[in-house]
């Protein structure tokens, strides 16, 4: 066993205990960056590692009926194609004998950015989606709500898939702008119901592909479940105006390093 990937999984369900930002957003950096796994390995151990651990959180949410059926169907109508096809995609460069380490790592820093972007605008963005004078805004949720939403399950999927990135925040960014009416336990709970199928899809498909470090995965998650624990504790002394816009700069800055 090597503590210190638990010590890594420990450290990650902590800020993701504490924030409630996915673990991909940090997981997948930490260990391309700074252990030298490679990129494909660090996305598929991290997509089985995100499943696993977000999959207590549906069962409270169900229970408590705040998952949303409707949305969650129009995500998925969008995102399970989506993530297929991305792992055919990443499966046919593997037997093609193609080096996708750039395509995954050009993915991942797109959208560690975007996570970033979402996690500084979230009150700009919420605001504006409750602009009640924007007949822009109307229309959009009017006529083209459903459509967007397909639309959004199917670029989480691409993201999700390819970076491990996009089931958490950038998924809920959608979700808050799209559906402003609903209270925020539930916008969360859905976003939650969404990424676990996702990732525990994507997870699959990398481990039949043969990019699981299962050991690896299980180091992580034996640090990560005290660490998530904890860290929801933790949180909630710490304001979310101090801890939004520091994590949003850490992985504007991840991003921005894996770019160039």
């Amino acid at each position: 066993m090597d503590f210190s990937f638990s010590i890594i999984g420990f450290f990650v369900g902590f800020i993701v205990g504490m924030t409630g930002v996915g673990g991909g957003s940090l997981m997948t950096p930490i260990l391309v960056l700074g252990f030298g796994i490679q990129p494909a390995v660090a996305v598929g151990t991290d997509l089985l590692y995100a499943a696993i651990t977000k999959s207590g959180g549906v069962f409270v949410h169900h229970k408590h009926g705040n998952i949303q059926w409707k949305i969650l169907k129009l995500l998925f109508i969008g995102s399970i194609p989506a993530s297929l096809c991305s792992i055919f995609i990443i499966k046919y460069l593997k037997n093609a004998g193609i080096n996708y380490d750039h395509l995954i790592m050009t993915t991942l820093s797109i959208a560690l950015i975007l996570t970033s972007v979402f996690l500084f605008s979230r009150n700009q963005l919420h605001k504006l989606s409750t602009d009640k004078n924007s007949a822009a805004i109307k229309a959009l949720h009017r006529k083209f709500r459903n459509p967007v939403t397909i639309f959004s399950g199917a670029l989480i999927g691409v993201l999700v898939t390819f970076s491990s990135v996009g089931a958490g925040v950038i998924g809920a960014a959608f979700l808050f702008f799209l559906y402003p009416k609903y209270k925020a336990i539930k916008i969360v709970a859905t976003d939650i119901a969404h990424a676990i199928p996702i990732t525990a899809i994507a997870g699959i498909g990398h481990a039949h592909i043969g990019t699981v470090d299962f050991v690896l995965l299980g180091n992580l998650i034996i640090g990560s479940l005290p660490g998530i624990y904890l860290g929801s504790k933790f949180g909630t002394f710490l304001p979310d105006k101090i801890m939004r816009p520091v994590l949003a700069s850490i992985l504007l800055v991840i991003g921005l390093r894996l770019t160039f």
